[in-house]
């Protein structure tokens, strides 16, 4: 085969050509030298040269990839300058003054609900835990049930003292315990946002386990209850008791009896409220929630089948005397309704009969007035709430209408438009009628206002009606604000009547554990009257403490001796946590609406779905 020689003449190309790549190497070397040193155009080059040697590439194992090292260079030092870049902005950031924005600082009712819980740590019988906050406090009562050889509860330790004396009152304790369950169950959000929602559960949590060691909560069907431990003589007889001596409760080295009852019907109704209440505060904790559930129940099984009141005839006529048992017939099974969702408590609740002795349907001075003595008011504004959100309708629609009715009478009551009540000078609303101690109800009666208002708020309703008049849920929210204020200190004496809030406030408050020093020295029941007697303040402060509160002038005297103006309770504490957590913080946070319903079935059954679409 020939071909045309690009340089001229005639190129032979012999397919058969043997030549090695070897050979041609060698006669390539048999060149002249010296005619490659002429200068060639670029096609002569690339045929004499072929194609040019390429630089071999340098790799880098890292193991699990082999990457180009020219890559692997170019990664390193972006990180690097990456990591350079960001810790000079870092420097900038923080080197340069800026303007923070913080959160607002808490409100006033927010600031008082932290030391009003601080009351209930103060007040703690028992072995104390390690985290009790309350430094001049220490274990105490630890023998009490196994000091009094005539009864059979012999582990009766723990629980709370009720007032300024050691005694524990189970009738006015479960009440505290409902009344912060209840504000838990509606406004945990709210405690969460304080920071407080632990901490109110772990004081509730205190109460019920002590509840608990009162009957015999595993039975089903029991006999008696524990109404009290300690002894409240107040004759002056010389034998030591909780209120002959003053001394602090640490020093207690005297017996203390066990008050029992068989028929207390009151005591049995309270306090299995306070256990069905709680069960839905730890529904989280299904297996505690159940035993309190359980011995709610058994509770009131007991209180329906011996009837009684449980202050006849004994000592707590004197302190806590129950008027009658029949609000607590209603207030209980209400709370066990919510906390089981068995119909046959909200039967009984809502039995014409039972409200009419309870006297929903008469009027009277107290009427509206929610305590520990009577819960028609609270009974009624909770099942206010059932007819609200779920609106049972039949069998239960007209005595919940009629409960609603009466509250929406009873928030009327509170209004400076109406002479229900009388009001001081400086704005406190009388609901005992001047008599002592009237702070308790006001707190009480501000919790209600606040929480109603709030339901309507829920349900979309902007008010409600007092006769011709529609009023909107600011005016009764409103008159809570300016009764909790009054206590806070806008009041004509400038004075807080929480301990340790604001400025001025009771030094002298009627309080053994406070108005005793903490020291080494162990005063007998006289000794201590020297410290109950002394016009010095307590040398330790109960923080949080609500006492009784001023007189119907707006007068208040800081004397130890006078407990109708000093003495803070386990009850009117319960009532100013409630008040305080119901109208602090975000107003736009409100009820929680759910909750209270976990263990309430559906009120009608779910309708069937539709047939299937017909096809001839």
């Amino acid at each position: 085969m020939y071909g045309r020689d690009p340089w001229g003449g005639a190129l032979e190309m012999n397919a058969t050509d043997s030549a090695t790549d070897d050979d041609r190497s060698r006669n390539l070397q048999d060149f002249d030298k010296a005619a490659l040193s002429r200068n060639l155009d670029e096609t002569q080059q690339s045929w004499l040269l072929g194609p040019t040697e390429q630089k071999k590439k340098k790799y880098v194992d890292l193991g699990c990839v082999i990457v180009s090292r020219k890559v692997f260079k170019w990664i390193v030092g972006s990180i690097i300058a990456a990591a350079l870049i960001a810790g000079f902005v870092t420097l900038i950031v923080k080197t340069v003054p800026r303007h923070r924005h913080h959160n607002p600082p808490p409100d006033n009712y927010t600031l008082a609900l932290r030391k009003a819980l601080m009351f209930f740590n103060a007040q703690r019988s028992g072995k104390l835990p390690k985290h009790n906050n309350v430094s001049w406090r220490g274990s105490s009562g630890l023998q009490d049930g196994k000091s009094d050889d005539s009864t059979m509860f012999k582990n009766l330790v723990g629980g709370y003292y009720d007032a300024g004396d050691a005694i524990k009152f189970n009738f006015p304790q479960s009440f505290a315990l409902t009344m912060l369950s209840w504000s838990v169950i509606e406004y945990s959000a709210k405690y969460e946002a304080a920071g407080e929602l632990t901490h109110v559960k772990d004081i509730i949590k205190w109460g019920t386990d002590y509840l608990l060691k009162t009957f015999n909560s595993s039975a089903d069907t029991i006999d008696r209850i524990v109404a009290q431990v300690g002894k409240g003589d107040t004759s002056g007889g010389p034998d030591p008791n909780d209120h002959y001596c003053w001394v602090r409760p640490e020093d207690i080295d005297y017996p203390r009896p066990v008050t029992e009852c068989h028929s207390c019907s009151d005591l049995g109704a309270e306090m299995a409220a306070a256990l069905a209440s709680a069960s839905i505060v730890f529904k989280d904790n299904k297996i505690y929630s159940q035993k309190l559930v359980h011995g709610a129940r058994t509770l009131f099984k007991f209180a329906r089948e011996q009837r009684g009141r449980y202050s006849s005839g004994n000592e707590a006529s004197i302190f806590y005397n129950s008027t009658s048992y029949w609000d607590e017939f209603v207030w209980g099974a209400s709370w066990l309704y919510y906390a089981t969702g068995n119909s046959s408590y909200l039967q009984l609740a809502t039995t014409p009969g039972i409200a009419k002795h309870a006297g929903a349907f008469w009027g009277g001075p107290d009427y509206g007035v929610l305590s520990w003595d009577n819960k028609l008011a609270g009974s009624q504004v909770l099942l206010s709430r059932l007819r609200l959100f779920l609106s049972p309708g039949y069998p239960y629609e007209e005595i919940l209408s009629t409960f609603h009715n009466q509250t929406s009478i009873i928030m009327c009551s509170f209004l400076p438009f109406f002479t229900s009540f009388n009001r001081t000078k400086g704005g406190l609303i009388q609901l005992n009628h001047g008599r002592p101690q009237p702070l308790q109800y006001v707190v009480n009666a501000a919790f209600l206002a606040t929480l109603y208002s709030d339901y309507l708020a829920a349900a979309d309703t902007p008010g409600w009606y007092c006769g011709p008049n529609f009023y909107s849920t600011d005016v009764i929210r409103q008159f809570a604000q300016t009764q909790i204020d009054y206590i806070l200190g806008k009041n004509p004496r400038k004075m807080s009547y929480v301990v340790g809030f604001g400025n001025h406030y009771p030094k002298r408050v009627h309080h053994r554990g406070a108005s005793v020093p903490k020291s080494k020295v162990k005063y007998n029941c006289k000794g201590g009257w020297k410290w109950r007697d002394s016009s010095k303040a307590n040398p330790n402060t109960l923080v949080g403490a609500m006492v009784a509160g001023p007189d119907k002038n707006d007068g208040f005297h800081d004397v130890r001796t006078n407990y109708n103006y000093t003495e803070p309770t386990l009850a009117g504490n319960a009532g100013l946590v409630a008040a305080l957590v119901a109208l602090s913080g975000d107003r736009s946070v409100g009820i929680d609406k759910n909750t209270i319903f976990s263990a309430v079935p559906p009120m009608f059954p779910t309708p069937p779905p539709p047939p299937a679409a017909w096809r001839p």
